[in-house]
């Protein structure tokens, strides 16, 4: 799976990167990005690439209660075409999520060790990813960083589509983001058949970070920082 990444990348670092059109946002460098937080999503409009801010963990349209965004966060890549909460927005809205790490945990114990997995030469990458449009519904119970919205109004969410994982993860999880790579992109963004497999083990690297990642309020350069092996 995929349940905590990083994304230090300024705008201008991202618009170089995937080419992207539009007024630029305030991006700040993200050391531990989790669920239920709004995260940098790159659209497809028109002939353009276009950067917007969604919340993780997608809210299918026809849902009535936004708590089902919690189990979207993921979506398996072999079974998003078909599954009802994902198939349309596979068929019809695509996205990229910039990232240069994810954090998978090692389980010692009772101790949950975080790991920080990148590629090896250091480049941003993108998650394949799909995103979708909640209109709250009258009577919802909305809580936390949707408190404020209301019956009628538009919330954009987005989830990461994962594959099974490569020899590098796979000591970690079963599971794990999928990285497109840079000729993927457009043709991912225009609904065509791409490949939706594991990055490469060769190509990534991975190595222990401080715990300080176990608690998603933490949010500095420390969590990426490599520690020595326990």
């Amino acid at each position: 799976m995929c349940g905590r990444f990083t994304n230090r990348l300024s705008w201008r670092e991202l618009h170089e990167l995937m080419d992207l059109s539009g007024a630029p946002l305030n991006l700040r460098p993200r050391y531990n990005v989790a669920p239920g937080q709004d995260v940098a999503v790159v659209r497809a409009a028109a002939a353009d690439r276009t950067l917007a801010m969604l919340r993780w963990g997608l809210i299918p349209s026809w849902a009535r209660d936004p708590v089902i965004a919690w189990k979207l966060i993921n979506a398996r890549s072999e079974t998003a075409a078909e599954k009802p909460s994902f198939s349309a927005a596979f068929r019809h809205r695509r996205c990229l999520i910039p990232a240069d790490g994810f954090y998978e945990w090692e389980r010692r114990g009772g101790t949950r060790q975080p790991w920080l997995f990148g590629l090896r030469d250091g480049a941003p990458f993108a998650f394949a990813g799909l995103w979708e449009t909640w209109t709250v519904p009258a009577g919802a119970a909305l809580t936390g960083s949707l408190a404020e919205r209301g019956p009628g109004d538009a919330v954009e969410t987005c989830t990461i589509l994962t594959a099974a994982a490569n020899e590098t993860v796979a000591p970690m999880h079963s599971r794990m983001p999928v990285i497109l790579p840079p000729d993927s992109w457009d043709p991912w963004l225009a609904g065509e058949d791409v490949p939706l497999a594991s990055c490469p083990a060769d190509d990534m690297t991975a190595h222990p970070v401080s715990t300080l990642v176990n608690r998603a309020s933490n949010e500095d350069p420390r969590c990426v920082e490599p520690i020595a092996p326990i």
